[in-house]
């Protein structure tokens, strides 16, 4: 957790402050993507709200749960970074079909995507040793 630990405080974090800036209108004209006044488009952005802001959830949570030393820190982390994984495949593959490369975007994504690869493998495997060792319980 310690290396997943500012990558979860940096992702987590960031969803829920670009949600609040998102709300205030305060990304500049310069920086918002294509067409980002559609009514479509503008839906399209808000789905992710849940997703994101549920990602926040877990990803903060299994913080806590980590300093507190409770085993159940290890599946919310799971979950938090498939999500994150998922939401940044869902924008990119959109942008994509959209045939809209414009890095400002595309790099939270790739980043959104990419990061939690890093850390699921070794997480599921720690996980499955635990479910190997009932005795041990996710420690």
């Amino acid at each position: 957790m310690q290396r997943l630990k500012p990558w979860f405080l940096t992702v987590d974090i960031g969803f829920i402050a670009y949600w609040l800036i998102t709300l205030f209108h305060l990304i500049p004209e310069a920086y918002l993507f294509q067409d980002y006044k559609n009514p479509i488009l503008v839906a399209w952005n808000w789905s992710f709200l849940p997703l994101d802001l549920f990602i926040s959830a877990t990803g903060l949570s299994s913080l806590r749960l980590w300093r507190r030393g409770s085993p159940l820190w290890k599946p919310l982390a799971l979950i938090s970074l498939v999500l994150t994984s998922c939401s940044g495949l869902q924008a990119i593959a959109f942008w994509v079909v959209r045939g809209d490369y414009d890095p400002v975007w595309w790099i939270p994504n790739l980043i959104l995507l990419c990061y939690p690869l890093f850390f699921l493998p070794g997480l599921a495997r720690s996980l499955a040793e635990a479910i190997n060792r009932p005795s041990d319980a996710f420690h």
